[in-house]
């Protein structure tokens, strides 16, 4: 890691980062605690199952004084609030030391050994349009609906990419779907529209969501909040990352809750 300056850093990640973070903000959900990282997920036909709660990271105990999630730079280990677009109540989501924010719509963490920036991330995104094809994205973002399941079919139907079965969750009192997202096959991403493989996006003249390697890996969380869909992703740069960090940022990830 280099010597920089706290300054410096968040210019070096808004300028790195752009494409992990240029969302706005819609939250999510709780999470599920898997006994295994080599549990596959069930498929779309499992019966519904209740999302169990996971080990918490500290938190605050007084929840009106929880704050608010900085808009960027590194963060204190806690729990913080995050507005949703479109919905009532905030969510709130809890770190443990080490994370830093950008804009207010990303965390990330770093892994000292790994030479990328956000080693591993949590995006939180409105995702109104999804690639058709994520190689040849230009002119075919298409609008994927309002609802949890039509976002889940465009993921699964998108060229260039792969998506697991969606697993059927409950979210407290909300309904909604898991799956995982990555590369298909031996893509190459230096010959797709702008270099990179365009996932999602705010609207249909750019790219907010996409992946720069082959490598890249998120599991998704997309949930019914009352008519407003809610979409959440953890993810990695590559599988060097250190399995410990890739736990923790699963944590952070199943620990967001209303």
């Amino acid at each position: 890691m280099s010597s920089v300056t706290a300054l410096e850093k968040a210019a070096q990640r808004s300028r790195h980062l752009v494409p992990l973070v240029t969302v706005a903000l819609i939250g999510c959900l709780g999470g599920c605690e898997y006994e295994s990282d080599n549990v596959p997920l069930p498929s779309a036909s499992s019966p519904t199952t209740e999302a169990r709660t996971v080990p918490p990271l500290p938190e605050s105990r007084d929840t009106g004084t929880v704050p608010p999630l900085p808009e960027s730079g590194d963060i204190d280990a806690g729990t913080y609030l995050v507005p949703v677009a479109g919905y009532t109540e905030p969510f709130k989501i809890t770190v443990p030391d080490g994370w830093f924010a950008l804009d207010g719509h990303s965390l990330g963490k770093d892994d000292p050994d790994h030479p990328a920036e956000w080693a591993v991330y949590i995006t939180l995104s409105r995702a109104y349009y999804v690639a058709k094809d994520a190689c040849t994205w230009r002119g075919a973002l298409a609008d994927s609906g309002p609802s949890a399941e039509a976002f889940v079919d465009a993921m699964a139907a998108q060229s260039s990419t792969a998506s697991t079965p969606p697993a059927k969750v409950m979210v407290g009192n909300y309904s909604g779907f898991e799956f995982d997202h990555s590369v298909e096959g031996n893509v190459d991403i230096t010959a797709c529209n702008g270099g990179q493989l365009c996932i999602h996006s705010e609207d249909t003249q750019r790219c907010s969501r996409w992946y720069l390697t082959r490598n890249e890996h998120e599991t998704y969380r997309v949930v019914d909040l009352n008519g407003q869909r809610a979409v959440a992703a953890v993810g990695h740069i590559d599988e060097s990352i250190n399995p410990e960090l890739m736990r923790e940022a699963r944590a952070v990830f199943d620990s967001i809750v209303f």
